[in-house]
């Protein structure tokens, strides 16, 4: 079983940005982040005042991202509105994936706005106009086309790809239309050589019990830390 190496995953964004993400990267120092309307993730390279001070450099007065870590250090001009609790998970490489089902499609840039919207219902603010260009999207229609479950890849680094955007429209739940569109993203991660994982919210109960049952295995806890710049 493939674990998650705690030298990439304690600080998972910084490592994207510095491999199979580094054309998104926007960087100062030890400081770097995804473009806004990418995602709003950004990382230091170690909790130190100077770097805490490169990052506010990167944001604008009226934003906020997301740091993961621990702990980071607390300077004046940054202020920390909130923190969530998220834990990693892993589908080991042993787990058996399903065959494909026909209803489900590709997505594409042009699916943005469409994207945007499904994932709104879910988590706002966490997917953006162009987080469709971080990797494989896809999605299921409903009869009358219109989109109703989707998943995606986000964070890539080295061999391990992120699966995430996983949502379905509350008026369609319970068809098992989530898992569906996550093991299409698996079948994808695995013809690459790319490892599957995630990253999901400590209180998403709901999320946890589907991939338990699919055959994801909890790594570690990680914190989330929303950020922005102090008024």
């Amino acid at each position: 079983m493939h674990d998650l190496p705690e030298i990439l995953f304690a600080n998972p964004v910084w490592h994207a940005l510095h491999t199979r993400h580094a054309h998104f990267a926007v960087s100062h120092g030890d400081a770097c982040r995804y473009p806004a309307n990418v995602v709003p993730f950004a990382a230091i390279k170690a909790p130190t005042a100077e770097s805490m001070q490169q990052l506010r450099s990167l944001l604008k007065a009226d934003e906020s991202v997301w740091l993961i870590g621990e702990a980071y250090t607390a300077i004046p001009e940054l202020v920390r509105h909130e923190t969530l609790e998220c834990l990693q998970m892993i589908l080991p490489a042993d787990v058996a994936v399903p065959d494909g089902k026909e209803n489900i499609g590709k997505l594409a840039d042009e699916n943005a706005n469409e994207m945007v919207a499904l994932t709104t219902v879910a988590f706002p603010g966490f997917f953006r106009q162009e987080t469709c260009r971080m990797g494989d999207y896809y999605g299921v229609r409903s009869p009358s086309g219109e989109l109703i479950a989707m998943g995606g890849e986000r964070l890539k680094l080295q061999e391990y790809s992120e699966i995430s955007g996983v949502c379905t429209h509350p008026a369609f739940r319970g068809q098992g239309l989530a898992a569906s569109v996550i093991w299409e993203v698996v079948r994808g991660q695995r013809r690459d050589g790319a490892v599957s994982w995630l990253h999901v919210g400590c209180a998403n109960h709901r999320a946890i019990r589907l991939y338990r049952h699919m055959g994801f295995a909890e790594v570690r806890k990680v914190t989330l830390h929303r950020i922005a710049p102090q008024d």
